[in-house]
C-alpha cells in the first residue's frame, strides 16, 4: 500500500516540476529522437520535432534576410578587409546561389562552323563514292564492249588517193578481217601508209557503227627526171616531188609493170616538165630525198617561178647549177643559172620578150644586172 502511494506521489511530483528542470529532458529527447523510449510520452517527441523545424526555419529566414540586404553585405565586406570574402559572400558562392557559366560568341560560331565542315565533308565523301561507283561501272562496261564483236568493221573508205591503186592501199593499210572499230590499230595503219613515198600525210577515222575511213594526202609530181642508167646507154624516167623525194620509177608503157601502175602517173608524165641532161652517176631511190645538186637546183628554179613563164616551161637542162637552162613553149631557151633572185630574173626575161615581139632566140640572166639576149 505504501509503495503504490509512493509511485503516485512521485508521478504527481514529476508533473509539477518547474520549467527549468524540464529543459534537460527536452535536450535528451532531442538527442535520442531516433530511438524514443516507451516511457516518454508521444506528444513530447512531436513537440521536439516541431521545435526543431521552427528553429531551422528561423535560421533560414535569418540567413535569407542577411543575403538580400545589400548594405549589410557591403558592411560585412568592409569589416573583413580587402581580399577576404565575408561570411555572407561565402554562403552565396558555396550553397545558396546557383552557378552561372558564361559562353563566348566566338565559341558558338566556332561550333557552328565545325558542324558545317562536318556536314560538307560527309557530302563530299558521298559524292566521291558515287563518282567511284560510276567510274567502276563505266570501266567494266567499256571492257566488255571492247572485247565483244560489237562495231565490227564492214567497210573501209579510202579518200585522196590518185597515184596508188586499191590493191596497193589495202596492202599498205593491212586492216585485219573481223576487227572492230574499238580494237583497230589506227596508229599502226597510219605509220604503215606513211612509209610509202606517195603519202605525205594520213588520218584514220572511225565512223560508227562499222566504217573505217582513211584520208590520204599525196605528194604531187613536180617533175619527171631522166636519170642515166648504169650503162649510160639510156635513161630511166623517175617521178620526183617538189620537196625532192624520189617517188617511183615510171614503167615503160605496154609492160606488165605498167598495167599495175595507176593511169594518173602516165598523165603526169605527159603534162609535167622534164629535167634532162642529168650528169651520169645521179642515183635515185624510192622514198629517199635527192642528193644531186644539179637536180635540186633545177627543182628550186621551177618551184620558184610565179608568172606566166612558169606555165610555159617544158623542160630544164640540169647539166650544172650555173648553166641550168629553161626550155619554154613558143619561146627561146633561157640560161637561168642558180636559184637566186628568181623573181628579178623572171621579170627581166619577160621585159626582153615584150620588147622584141618578132621573137628572141636566146636569153641569159645568170647575172641579172647584166642580162644578154639575141633577137631573131
Amino acid at each position: 500500500m505504501a509503495s503504490s502511494l509512493n509511485r503516485k506521489s512521485a508521478s504527481l511530483g514529476s508533473r509539477k516540476q518547474p520549467k527549468a528542470t524540464r529543459a534537460p529532458k527536452q535536450k535528451a529527447a532531442r538527442a535520442t529522437k531516433t530511438k524514443p523510449t516507451r516511457s516518454a510520452p508521444r506528444t513530447s517527441s512531436a513537440r521536439a520535432t516541431k521545435a526543431r523545424s521552427n528553429s531551422r526555419m528561423g535560421q533560414t529566414a535569418g540567413r535569407s534576410s542577411r543575403i538580400i540586404q545589400p548594405a549589410a553585405m557591403a558592411k560585412n565586406s568592409r569589416s573583413f578587409g580587402a581580399g577576404q570574402p565575408s561570411r555572407t559572400t561565402r554562403n552565396i558562392n558555396t550553397s545558396r546561389t546557383p552557378q552561372v557559366s558564361s559562353v563566348r560568341i566566338g565559341d558558338i560560331e566556332r561550333t557552328k562552323r565545325t558542324a558545317r565542315v562536318k556536314r560538307r565533308y560527309r557530302r563530299y565523301l558521298v559524292f566521291l563514292g558515287v563518282i567511284a561507283a560510276l567510274v567502276s561501272a563505266l570501266a567494266i562496261g567499256g571492257v566488255a564492249v571492247y572485247n565483244s564483236s560489237l562495231f565490227t568493221i564492214e567497210e573501209v573508205n579510202i579518200k585522196g588517193v590518185e597515184h596508188l591503186t586499191t590493191e596497193e592501199m589495202q596492202a599498205l593499210a593491212g586492216v585485219p578481217v573481223g576487227t572492230t572499230l574499238l580494237r583497230v590499230d589506227a596508229a599502226g595503219i597510219k605509220n604503215s601508209l606513211l612509209r610509202d613515198a606517195w603519202v605525205e600525210d594520213v588520218s584514220v577515222n572511225r565512223i560508227f557503227p562499222n566504217t573505217l575511213e582513211i584520208s590520204v594526202t599525196e605528194r604531187s609530181v613536180a617533175a619527171i627526171v631522166e636519170v642515166p642508167t648504169q650503162d649510160a646507154k639510156s635513161t630511166q624516167a623517175w617521178a620526183i616531188a617538189s620537196d625532192g623525194m624520189w617517188l617511183m620509177p615510171i614503167p615503160k608503157a605496154g609492160t606488165e609493170a605498167a598495167a599495175r601502175t595507176s593511169s594518173t602517173i602516165y598523165k603526169d608524165v605527159e603534162e609535167t616538165l622534164h629535167i634532162i641532161d642529168v650528169p651520169y652517176g645521179t642515183e635515185a631511190e624510192v622514198g629517199q630525198y635527192c642528193s644531186d645538186a644539179n637536180v635540186n637546183n633545177a627543182l628550186a628554179v621551177v618551184d620558184g617561178l610565179t608568172t606566166e613563164l612558169a606555165d610555159r616551161v617544158t623542160s630544164v637542162k640540169a647539166t650544172d647549177p650555173e648553166s641550168t637552162t629553161l626550155t619554154i613553149k613558143d619561146g627561146p631557151d633561157i640560161v637561168f643559172g642558180t636559184a637566186e633572185n628568181i623573181r628579178e630574173k623572171e621579170r627581166v626575161c619577160l621585159e626582153i620578150m615584150d620588147k622584141h615581139p618578132d621573137g628572141v632566140a636566146y636569153i641569159n640572166v645568170r647575172t641579172v644586172d647584166r642580162p644578154t639576149w639575141r633577137a631573131l
